[in-house]
């Protein structure tokens, strides 16, 4: 499909989704969004669905203003694949084992290394501003400064809820490792705390939901938010290489005897700010749970831990902001979810899939996800699809 075009106060939604699927709440977060006076085009993706402060899979552009709430609490959250050499005949029967051996790799949920991990010994991790990158966070906001040791043992981790580790397979039976997570803990305490300092200032105080709260261009609030977004947005591009580095060990040694080789790694943010141009004037582009899909940009849209993924390459629509979708998108809440379904669904709905099946999952059941297929369908004018892949194993935290 191509965008359907809503009404809003300063600015058309274009809505790369039916607007009469969409729940009224998010409806209603979106034409807020819309009413901000900084704003200068908004964009909404298939997997569109009411979130925290704002709406996900929302590309909001604004010119001298930037909403943290906007970006999530998940700063940099984000995905990255890599295809391997390795085909479906190499794998074993009982794939438990290697689910295990991630597991032990990769701590998981709260899970933290006992110490950092170091990058010089891991395959394919940039060689370079490792360093750098620590030495600025002696320019992050004090409020944080007391968790510096957690995250450095958290680089490199997980996390629970959304976030996995993934085993595929494409359509040609090769084999490709992926994975989904953000900054962690500390990126999450920088978006609280920045939110709450948005909060406070006189300017936003008459909008219509505070949680919509920006920071301005050339303010020394702006500054601080932009230096605390872009680190903690570093930070989630180093985990997401740790933890895939890390994988790629787990695979070479556990698949020795085929040599294993790695494709170059994909990788992309989907909870992010990015400085970008349209129509000849200078934009903060916010994408929360929306990925860049500019003209030849590879992008990874996940589904569920059933359902498999796509790999795609942006086909370059500025009328999305050169954006598209970052998932297949939630259609239930958590406790919704959680409410509707049994271990016993759970099951029913993974099976062929080597992951966890227990209560603690059952808010992650593929039911609670809108159809990947018809997400992927409504952006054929933002994306083209490169691969697609299904899980064989599937590490959740």
């Amino acid at each position: 499909m191509s965008y359907v075009e809503v009404p809003g106060a300063k600015v058309p939604i274009r809505m790369w989704a039916d607007p009469a699927s969409v729940e009224d709440v998010a409806m209603r977060q979106l034409r807020n969004v819309a009413t901000l006076p900084w704003i200068k085009g908004l964009a909404v993706m298939p997997d569109v669905h009411f979130g925290k402060g704002a709406t996900v899979g929302s590309v909001i552009a604004m010119h001298g203003a930037v909403c943290p709430a906007a970006v999530g609490v998940d700063i940099g959250c984000g995905m990255s694949a890599v295809k391997t050499s390795l085909t479906a005949n190499d794998l074993p029967g009982d794939l438990s084992r290697l689910r295990s051996k991630i597991e032990q790799a990769i701590p998981v949920g709260r899970g933290m290394h006992d110490s950092m991990v170091d990058p010089g010994r891991l395959h394919g991790f940039p060689a370079t501003g490792w360093d750098d990158f620590w030495s600025r966070f002696d320019g992050v906001a004090d409020a944080v400064k007391f968790r510096q040791e957690r995250a450095t043992k958290q680089m490199g981790t997980l996390g629970s809820g959304n976030h996995f580790i993934e085993f595929c397979l494409d359509e040609a039976g090769s084999v490709w490792l992926m994975l989904h997570s953000g900054s962690r803990n500390i990126g999450k305490e920088l978006a609280d705390f920045h939110i709450g300092q948005a909060q406070k200032l006189p300017h936003n105080q008459d909008l219509v939901d505070r949680d919509l709260a920006v920071f301005i261009a050339d303010t020394p609030q702006m500054a601080a938010y932009r230096n605390d977004l872009f680190w903690a947005q570093e930070y989630a591009k180093y985990n997401r290489a740790i933890m895939m580095g890390l994988f790629q060990d787990v695979v070479r040694k556990e698949f020795k005897k085929a040599r294993v080789t790695f494709d170059p790694v994909i990788s992309c943010h989907h909870n992010y700010v990015a400085e970008e141009r349209y129509d000849g004037m200078d934009l903060l582009v916010t994408r929360k749970g929306a990925i860049r899909a500019g003209s030849g940009d590879f992008g990874i849209i996940p589904g569920s831990m059933g359902t498999g993924s796509y790999i795609v390459k942006g086909l370059g629509n500025a009328k999305s902001f050169n954006s598209a979708s970052h998932g297949a998108g939630r259609r239930m809440s958590r406790n919704a979810a959680k409410r509707a379904f049994s271990t016993k669904d759970l099951e029913d709905q993974t099976r062929g899939v080597e992951c966890r099946k227990d209560s603690g999952v059952v808010d992650e059941i593929p039911a609670a996800y809108k159809p990947i297929e018809q997400v992927i369908d409504q952006q054929r004018d933002l994306v083209e699809v490169v691969a697609k892949l299904k899980q064989v194993v599937c590490v959740k935290g």
